[in-house]
């Protein structure tokens, strides 16, 4: 990497925590004994600070040497078939967690194939909102008292403050996307 690259970085990041702490180049100059001037050139990637001079801004903003110079995680936008974690029940019934790391995430989408005549285990009420999208075939929604038939092509959404379960009461295996906010799996 060139020199210009690597200044312009960390000029970069110190700009960014010193806007994340709220604090003004001058500021930040008071805290650490340097110029304003040398904030702003700094920051531009115009100069270089020593090493000293790094570890004590990177103190006064609040973070760590080892926190400052590692680099983000990319973050996993595609996920594929062989990285779905599958859970098969006695019953048949496939549910696929398709995208691995969801437990982190704000949603849980799975993809389920429930064969004829079955049905998942009932949910007790909880937090959150669960939306799907029935891909093949037909099944029923039990949501508290209430029984709705959701077909291919069809989807459902509701808060999940009720007791519910889906089944597949037809001759015919049912697959349909589902989505839980927060993940509950």
């Amino acid at each position: 990497m060139e020199p210009d690259y690597i200044y312009r970085s960390i000029g970069k990041k110190i700009r960014e925590l010193r806007d994340r702490n709220g604090l003004t180049q001058q500021e930040l100059a008071d805290r650490t004994e340097l110029t304003k001037g040398y904030i702003s050139q700094l920051e531009r990637g115009q100069v270089a600070p020593s090493v000293v001079t790094l570890l004590d801004l990177i103190e006064c903003l609040g973070t760590t040497a080892a926190d400052f110079f590692r680099e983000a995680e990319e973050e996993q936008v595609v996920f594929s078939e062989q990285g779905f974690f599958e859970k098969i029940d006695e019953g048949g019934n496939s549910i696929q967690w398709i995208v691995p790391t969801a437990q982190k995430n704000q949603m849980e989408p799975l993809l389920v194939a429930l064969q004829p005549h079955q049905k998942l285990e009932e949910d007790r009420p909880h937090e959150g909102e669960e939306f799907g999208y029935v891909l093949s075939g037909r099944i029923r929604l039990y949501l508290g008292e209430k029984v709705y038939v959701v077909k291919a092509g069809e989807s459902f959404y509701y808060t999940a403050n009720r007791a519910h379960r889906i089944e597949n009461s037809t001759s015919r295996p049912a697959k349909f996307l589902w989505v839980s906010t927060p993940p509950t799996f």
